[in-house]
């Protein structure tokens, strides 16, 4: 696996700005510039993992902080009739971002397939 510098890793280091909703030690959580619902936030780890298929068994406990993270900030955002959490993972799953991220996308119905 090898990490290289990416746009989130610049956001991390708060070198471009970044509409910040939350963060942690191990999280950050951002509003997506290229909004595909009315709330769209991508949570990111602070580790620089490249992609889901780089995850080991030892970033199990952030993988699950994500999730959660994923929960307090939908609760934040009012998403209480429901929303979509999507991870695109290499160049067939659509990631264009090599820094794994997972997509919070409400504010409205969700359709399916999603495409």
């Amino acid at each position: 696996m090898t990490t290289q510098e990416t746009l989130f890793s610049k956001i991390i280091r708060k070198e471009i700005p970044a509409d910040i909703v939350y963060e942690d030690d191990l999280a950050l959580a951002f509003r997506d510039i290229n909004p595909q619902a009315p709330v769209h936030i991508l949570v990111i780890p602070k580790k620089p993992i490249p992609k889901l298929a780089d995850a080991e068994s030892g970033d199990q406990d952030l993988m699950g902080h994500l999730l959660l993270t994923v929960k307090r900030v939908a609760e934040q955002e009012g998403l209480s009739n429901g929303y979509r959490v999507a991870i695109n993972t290499g160049n067939d799953g659509g990631q264009t971002v090599h820094h794994l991220h997972l997509h919070i996308l409400g504010g409205r119905q969700m359709n399916w397939p999603p495409g």
